[in-house]
């Protein structure tokens, strides 16, 4: 009997240590189970899971989806002007051919930023749309205002008049590594709020679609006229590639990481279908931070220019510029009043170095460059002659944008008229390219009380002629006041309803 209590005594010893040993596996050595971690986690994210290791999608997709809307846009063909409808723009991102129809439509997808209605989208999602509208999660129709659209890297920001909304967290994309698990969430090919998942497959990616879409100023057209030499390309691609499956419909939803975090973005795919093949790509969200902050701001973005033209480097462009160097940013141009002039750099140097960190392609450069404003200095490493050198660049505006100070001193984008109680800046080459117009200016602010603010006019308005004188900046706006006839004054411009002249 005592044998056989022992045998019993050691049998239930052992129990209690494998189920003790069970739970320990269980809940991990700190005592927290993966759900309770997973609770934590997307709470207030103090601890840090890899997204390579098990992470249970499902919370990120619930965090996420309702944050994320769907966009459709309509436009008019015979009003188009000759710019580029949405519907040729997804399919240039997306390839494919679409059925023409008038009124024409698309659908994209959007993020919500802010509760009170932000939402960020691609440019090509919005662009040349005449009626914006935006479907939440829980179906309700609003229509959403363009606070801003960059061609440049295809990013725009909405508003619509809504109050606690859901929105989505940001996240760092500099933290993305290739590996790593993602989400992408959006409308794709017309069907509801839908969740993929797959891996970064790459990062800093280029696939030139947007220079295709880049349109010169009027200034730069004469010079190429004059010179043959082609304008410089101002357009930033530095993609997170994914192969999650992003179709026609995701364009402007949210990638994000296993947190439920905002990293990126969805803007294109690279397919021969124009459907998924696995090749996906998203704007990084540091990059987009920059972006949308100047469009609520000022309307528009204001981005440092470096002032030079430059040539990635690999073995076949070092053959040809018959250097030795195999990696880097080449300079072929320095523009004379730029800030890499006034810093030093010479053609035939080679960029190696942003803030540090090495350059293997022109991504690497633009994407850092794109977060920064007019009066910002970086730090840039150039070989020259064999010898590193460091330089530090103050980075100079887009003429298109001026900056002038106010005498309390602080600052106003564009020259102010009291007359009209409005502040102007030379409208962008795309915007009017937009419109089909050849001359304008854009209102970027508006005093209350005052000429433009009683007659609704507001900020991001495009205003062509001032006593039937086109105009194409604050100056110009200026001279043409006092040539009005009877002392009234007419101006006319193109708004959110369309072209409309005012008379006072």
């Amino acid at each position: 009997m005592k044998k056989i209590g022992l045998i019993v005594l050691a049998a239930l010893v052992g129990g209690a240590a494998a189920i003790g040993a069970y739970r320990f596996l269980e809940r991990g050595q700190d005592g927290m189970s993966i759900e309770e971690k997973q609770k934590v986690l997307f709470a207030s994210n103090p601890i840090k899971i890899s997204s390579a290791g098990a992470v249970d999608f499902v919370q990120a997709a619930a965090a996420v989806s309702p944050a994320v809307v769907h966009i459709r846009t309509t436009f008019n063909s015979s009003n188009n002007s000759g710019g580029s409808s949405p519907m040729d723009m997804m399919e240039q991102f997306f390839g494919g051919g679409g059925r023409s129809r008038a009124p024409r439509a698309a659908s994209g997808s959007g993020v919500i930023l802010t509760p009170d209605g932000y939402i960020v989208t691609n440019n090509h999602v919005v662009e040349n749309a005449e009626k914006v509208e935006v479907v939440l999660s829980n179906r309700k129709k609003v229509i959403a205002k363009v606070i801003g659209a960059d061609p440049n890297t295809d990013l725009a920001l909405i508003k619509v008049e809504a109050t606690d909304l859901p929105v989505v967290k940001m996240g760092n994309s500099d933290n993305v590594q290739v590996g790593e698990w993602v989400l992408a969430v959006g409308f794709p090919l017309d069907l509801q709020t839908t969740v993929t998942a797959g891996i970064v497959s790459a990062k800093s990616r280029s696939i030139g679609i947007l220079a295709r879409n880049q349109q010169p100023t009027e200034e730069e057209y004469e010079q190429y006229q004059k010179t043959g030499k082609r304008p410089a390309n101002s357009s930033i691609e530095s993609y997170i590639q994914t192969d999650a499956a992003i179709n026609p419909g995701n364009s402007g939803g949210a990638l994000v990481n296993a947190n439920g975090e905002l990293i990126g973005i969805n803007a294109a795919i690279a397919s021969q279908t124009g459907t998924n093949e696995g090749y996906g790509f998203a704007i990084p969200v540091n990059l987009a931070k920059k972006i949308l902050e100047d469009f609520k701001k000022y309307g528009a973005v204001k981005r440092g220019y470096i002032g030079v033209t430059f040539t990635p480097l690999d073995a076949d462009q070092a053959e040809r510029l018959k250097v030795k160097d195999i990696d880097g940013l080449y300079v072929s141009d320095v523009m004379p009043d730029g800030g890499g002039a006034a810093a030093g750099i010479k053609p035939g140097d080679i960029i190696k170095k942003v803030e540090g960190n090495v350059i293997y392609d022109s991504p690497d450069l633009q994407e850092k460059i794109g977060r920064l404003s007019p009066g910002d200095k970086v730090n840039l490493t150039i070989l020259r002659d064999g010898q590193l050198r460091d330089m530090s660049v103050t980075l100079r505006g887009d003429k298109s944008v001026g900056v002038v100070a106010k005498a309390n001193g602080t600052k106003s984008t564009g020259a102010s008229i009291s007359k009209l109680g409005a502040s102007f800046s030379p409208a962008p080459a795309g915007l009017k390219a937009k419109y089909g117009v050849r001359s304008g200016v854009m209102v970027t602010n508006v005093e209350e009380g005052k000429a433009f603010d009683s007659f609704d006019i507001a900020r991001g308005t495009l205003i062509t002629s001032i006593n039937g004188k086109p105009v194409n900046s604050a100056k110009e706006v200026e001279e043409a006041l006092p040539t009005s006839r009877n002392g009234r004054t007419t101006i006319s411009g193109i708004g959110d309803n369309g072209k409309f002249t005012i008379a006072f």
